[in-house]
């Protein structure tokens, strides 16, 4: 049974941004660096009701497109021979509880809650078997996505990249037992003003998450701390009848089982 053995966080202390160790009760452990990186606790303890920053601070976001199958049936898309990749910058990263901001240039923007994977190891061309050494923890993401202008472009850098498209948060975690990467079976819901709009599992995933991992790394170096949002299940607002548009006042909750709940408000610029 998949069960967390440790969740990992970053908030402000003394004003730099610092990575905690949160254990299931009691103060926050402050580590010595990022837990990829080989941060241990240095024995500075913080309160666990500290504001939470977004939990990684990667070089590199990967995104992967239409890697559910139904998601790809709701789209009328056809399901992809190889991971269809794009990148998120990391100016679009934004904090758990922060405010997605919808830019002028786009009326249509939409949701995608995701499964994230944290790398904890360099890795170049590993195969899927190897992946599993390559997996530091699990976090959770919302990509948020300009649908009209994803369309207009004809490519998914400006309608994936905005500031603020990328909440993702609020903790890494890593699970206790010796369960594959590959049969991960995780539920994962999107819910927009309490009303769930997204509910899949993991199960549904075109390439599971080594698989994933094995295509990225014979693409490039991956480092620790790099992130992978790894797809979206069915339910996106673009799908919908009538379309449902991400609006001001919305607020947009992320949960993946076993990993946590990740919430946003949403304004215009």
């Amino acid at each position: 049974m998949t069960e967390i053995s440790s969740r990992y966080a970053r908030v402000l202390y003394r004003g730099q941004p610092s990575y905690v160790l949160v254990p299931p009760a009691g103060p926050a452990q402050l580590l010595s660096g990022a837990p990829w990186a080989g941060g241990r606790p240095s024995g500075t303890e913080l309160a666990v009701d500290t504001p939470l920053l977004c939990p990684v601070a990667p070089s590199k976001i990967i995104g992967i497109g239409r890697n559910y199958r139904k998601h790809a049936e709701e789209l009328k898309n056809e399901v992809p021979e190889q991971p269809l990749m794009f990148f998120k910058p990391p100016s679009s990263l934004l904090d758990p509880g922060g405010t997605v901001e919808l830019p002028p240039e786009s009326e249509r923007v939409d949701y995608e809650g995701e499964l994230v994977v944290v790398i904890g190891q360099r890795c170049r061309r590993i195969t899927a078997s190897q992946a599993g050494a390559a997996i530091f923890g699990y976090s959770i993401a919302c990509d948020v996505t300009a649908r009209d202008l994803q369309q207009k472009d004809k490519q998914w850098t400006r309608a994936k990249g905005f500031d603020t498209y990328c909440p993702l948060g609020p903790f890494v975690v890593q699970f206790s037992d010796a369960t594959s990467p590959a049969q991960l079976r995780l539920g994962l819901k999107l819910s927009v003003n309490g009303k769930t709009c997204q509910d899949g599992s993991t199960a549904d995933m075109i390439f599971d998450v080594p698989t994933l991992i094995e295509s990225l790394s014979s693409t490039m170096t991956l480092r620790p701390g790099a992130v992978i949002l790894t797809g979206t299940p069915q339910g996106v607002g673009f799908a919908r009848q009538p379309p449902v548009w991400m609006k001001d006042g919305d607020r947009v909750v992320v949960e993946v089982e076993k990993i946590g709940r990740l919430e946003n408000p949403i304004a215009s610029e």
